[in-house]
């Protein structure tokens, strides 16, 4: 097998932690009712939505439009995103800055929404060190669709079995492995800067 020279991160609580419960716990103190709001009302398959590419005046509207007692909380959603969004996660910048000294090709495939794409770049700028970022809203493709994967490797050129595909969820790394890249399931730094240097990339020793 060829060795792994590229790395594709994700961006959501890989690079920068995102979790809306950041947000309703000051919202909605009793945390069943915060809960129960996130499972019926702005829920991940609504979410997931946006980042398909419908926009964020059209989501809101539509949530309003069947729960309409809740339309502050609903606004809440899109108007308050930066509160769900309370830093980098821990230890991943550093291994990313790393990579980035060593000459590593890097690259990014992210279920995101256009309009908070745009805004995240503008607040955490190191998101634009990669050299090729496919975010879903603007493809019309979401993870894990291993269509969204082919997408960043046939636009670069890459040999999938070249790259190592990092990110949170089981089902994004298994749509990436279905694509034929390698793939790593993050579930902190420590633990990815092993992975990778497992893999033959040059990164120190923690």
């Amino acid at each position: 097998m060829p060795r792994v020279d590229t790395v594709v991160f994700d961006i959501g609580n890989v690079l920068i932690r995102w979790d809306p419960r950041n947000l309703y716990r000051r919202l909605i103190p009793d945390a069943a009712e915060m809960e129960r709001f996130l499972a019926e009302v702005c829920t991940d398959a609504w979410n997931l939505e946006q980042d398909r590419g419908r926009t964020w005046t059209e989501a809101v509207a539509e949530r309003v439009a069947l729960f309409p007692d809740k339309a502050d909380l609903i606004a809440a959603y899109d108007t308050g995103w930066h509160e769900m969004v309370p830093g980098e996660v821990d230890g991943t910048r550093s291994i990313l800055d790393e990579l980035h000294g060593a000459g590593v090709p890097l690259f990014a495939i992210t279920n995101f929404s256009a309009e908070k794409y745009a805004e995240a770049t503008d607040r955490f700028p190191f998101l634009t060190i990669f050299r090729d970022t496919v975010v879903s809203a603007h493809e019309g493709l979401l993870k894990p669709d291993p269509a969204i994967y082919r997408r960043l490797l046939d636009r670069n050129d890459l040999d999938p079995r070249r790259t190592v595909f990092i990110d949170d969820s089981v089902k994004n790394v298994e749509g990436a492995l279905a694509a034929g890249m390698n793939a790593i399931h993050f579930t902190g730094a420590h633990d990815l800067r092993r992975d990778l240097r497992d893999l033959g990339l040059p990164l120190n020793s923690a």
